[in-house]
């Protein structure tokens, strides 16, 4: 078994030293690939060497000395911990979960900033008023996302029900960023929970739940409304279970039960993710039952992972009309699943750029996981390097890390947002890793100079990512995505607007897309299209496929020729918009030109402002023309238009009053 595990801790030091240390994104064409390398690498080098040159001469100067002040303090804090562990952990989730909130409030004010996030606090509210789905408005192109779906008359989101349902825990009080930050303290203590129990020395186990609660990657990530955050917290209870399992000759039911109902709870949150963790699982308690008996423990794992995935499974029929369609199939098809073939926005995801994704994640948690000078990930792997005995549990982590990679290697959406997201899962392993590489080290060369170099090299550490990178960071945080933060409802009282039906002027492609919506073209084939087309010759075959009153595959055919010219088009340099396409020599129409104009005035987004409009206030999408159909559906509301006055980043939204019959000679004359 030495072997085994030899072989395997090599192999996993190996993929991870590849992956997180080699540009091999930047070795292979025509995909994703690390345009910030070479200051990556320098900035590696330079960040090592400060650090572990002070930390050297540091050692060498004070070799003499027998003790530094506060050097005895870890194993001070060890004896501490191991005598109270309890006590420890209610202390350590308590600082993490003030940390948390406050990322949450100061850092992303408290606000749903992705697509993700929003469209998923939207579906919470809608569970938290006591329904699974909204009714279809009217006319719904000027009201849904991307990440929405219009089925059989109902508005839902694309997303399994339990992260949405967690948050709709928040949405009772209208606070849904507590949500998050809730979970992930809890997540600590059931990581301490785990690391005690397969981690018995005590030094270890407080040190790998420091790291855990406190790395800047799943701290940032914590204050946020990501459904990561909510899932790892039900992967760990499922992994404290198989531990407690693992642990007992004659495992109690409610081991058992824990096991099942972590997992099953995270399968209504990520799928692929409980997977990843329950099927090496229940693999090993199914042969360890057949070996020894105990079926109770068995069966009370099924029974926790079957309640909730049951639960799921009547969500989706009663919102996609089948028990295992997801409603991001139903959205996008079948190309949005795992697999090597075309994604839904019509790029081909193959096995090489499913290697250079990986790449990019791992190279992202050598900045993103600890915010250290030096790479994140070497304590890691000097420790999985270093190590000779794995124990079952140590195998079961190897074996979960393994397949989620494998997984993600498989699926085509770059997952970035606070760092390599889909990568959270490995922070367990990676926190437990890289604490046991100190004293991994130590067993390896146990002189004392060894022993006071890596101690000041990780104070020095911590105190220039405390002091230097995670500032930053959190600076970097609180000044992106700001028309994401704008506050519509105070800034619509302030401006007196009220009982109104608002237009959104958001840029011209999200207007085209959004008409093709109108048009019945499915969300992968729009999204295709507008990528690969001419913006203004798909606003003249727009106004045909609207005139013509052409829907669904008709419109679909109708847009397909303009894909022809694909490989010519350019970034247009006529607006601020980057997804915008031009075709080299092409003209403009004066209804073209209407649209570039108003680009360069200024747009926003719709998107925030699903969750806004508590004056009874509509925000709907501005469509110029069509328009009508609202002002039509709402003859005694107020009209405004809403946009920033200006295309400068951070430029607050002003609403601007509409008169009708101003508005009606606008159309008439196509502007």
């Amino acid at each position: 078994m030495e072997r085994f595990d030899r072989t395997l801790t090599a192999a996993a030091a190996l993929l991870i030293a590849v992956l997180g240390f080699l540009p091999i994104a930047n070795w292979i064409p025509g995909g994703p690939s690390i345009p910030t390398w070479g200051d990556l690498l320098g900035g590696w080098w330079s960040g090592t060497a400060t650090v572990a040159g002070i930390g050297v001469v540091l050692a060498v100067l004070t070799r003499k000395v027998n003790h530094l002040p506060g050097e005895r303090l870890p194993a001070r804090l060890a004896e501490s911990y191991a005598a109270q562990p309890r006590l420890w952990t209610t202390g350590i989730a308590l600082v993490a979960l003030a940390v948390y909130l406050w990322i949450a409030r100061s850092v992303f004010a408290g606000k749903p900033l992705l697509i993700d996030e929003i469209v998923q606090v939207y579906q919470g509210r809608i569970y938290a008023s006591g329904s699974l789905t909204l009714p279809v408005p009217e006319y719904p192109e000027f009201f849904t996302s991307s990440l929405m779906l219009n089925m059989a008359g109902k508005m839902f989101s694309q997303f399994p029900a339990g992260a949405p349902a967690m948050l709709a825990l928040g949405s009772f009080a209208n606070a849904e960023w507590i949500v998050d930050p809730v979970f992930a303290a809890s997540s600590v203590v059931l990581f301490a929970a785990l690391a005690r129990r397969i981690e018995p020395r005590p030094g270890i186990a407080l040190a790998a739940t420091l790291l855990f609660a406190f790395a800047p990657f799943v701290a940032f990530m914590s204050g946020s409304h990501m459904n990561h955050v909510t899932g790892l917290t039900w992967l760990l209870l499922g992994m404290l279970g198989l531990a407690r399992v693992m642990d007992r000759h004659d495992p109690r039911i409610r081991d058992g039960l824990m096991l099942g109902l972590g997992f099953g709870v995270a399968a209504t949150i990520r799928p692929i993710d409980a997977a990843v963790f329950a099927l090496p699982a229940g693999v090993w308690l199914l042969v360890r039952t057949l070996k020894s008996g105990g079926w109770h423990a068995l069966v009370a794992a099924g029974l926790g992972v079957a309640t909730p995935v049951a639960g799921l499974l009547w969500v989706n029929q009663h919102t996609t009309g089948a028990a295992l369609a997801f409603g991001y199939t139903a959205l996008w098809g079948a190309a949005h699943d795992i697999g090597f073939h075309i994604s839904p926005w019509g790029e081909s995801h193959t096995p090489a750029r499913g290697l250079e994704l990986l790449n990019l994640y791992f190279v992202r948690l050598q900045s993103y996981l600890f915010e250290t000078p030096f790479p994140s990930l070497v304590p890691a792997v000097v420790g999985v390097t270093l190590a000779r005995r794995l124990s079952a549990f140590d195998r079961y982590l190897f074996t979960t890390s393994g397949l989620l990679l494998a997984c993600y290697w498989a699926y085509w959406h770059d997952g970035f947002y606070i760092g390599p997201r889909f990568m959270i899962p490995l922070a367990p392993f990676l926190a437990l890793w890289s604490a046991r590489s100190w004293a991994l080290i130590r067993a390896r060369w146990p002189g004392p100079l060894v022993a006071r170099t890596l101690g000041l090299v990780t104070l020095l550490a911590i105190a220039l990512a405390l002091g230097l990178s995670v500032p930053i960071q959190a600076r970097e945080y609180r000044n992106g995505m700001l028309t994401m933060r704008w506050k519509a409802d105070a800034a619509a009282r302030s401006a007196g607007v009220s009982h109104a039906l608002v237009f959104v002027r958001e840029s011209w492609g999200s207007q085209l897309v959004a008409r093709m919506w109108a048009a019945g073209v499915p969300r992968n084939a729009a999204e295709h299209q507008y990528r690969h087309s001419d913006a203004c010759a798909m606003e003249q075959t727009l106004d045909r496929i609207e005139r013509d009153g052409l829907h669904g595959p008709a419109a679909v055919a109708a847009l397909l020729p303009l894909l022809r010219d694909s490989t010519r088009l350019i970034p247009s340099p006529y607006t601020t918009d980057p997804t915008n396409r031009l075709l080299p020599g092409s003209t403009f129409t004066p209804s073209c030109l209407a649209r570039l104009r108003q680009d360069r005035e200024g747009f926003t987004l719709l998107l925030p402002l699903l969750l806004a409009g508590r004056d009874d206030v509509i925000y709907a999408r501005d469509m110029q023309g069509r328009d009508s159909l609202l002002v039509q559906r709402y003859p005694e509301r107020s009209l405004y238009l809403l946009r920033p006055p200006t295309t400068a980043v951070g430029a607050e939204p002003v609403f601007y009053p509409l008169r009708r019959d101003s508005l009606l000679t606008a159309w008439r004359a196509g502007q």
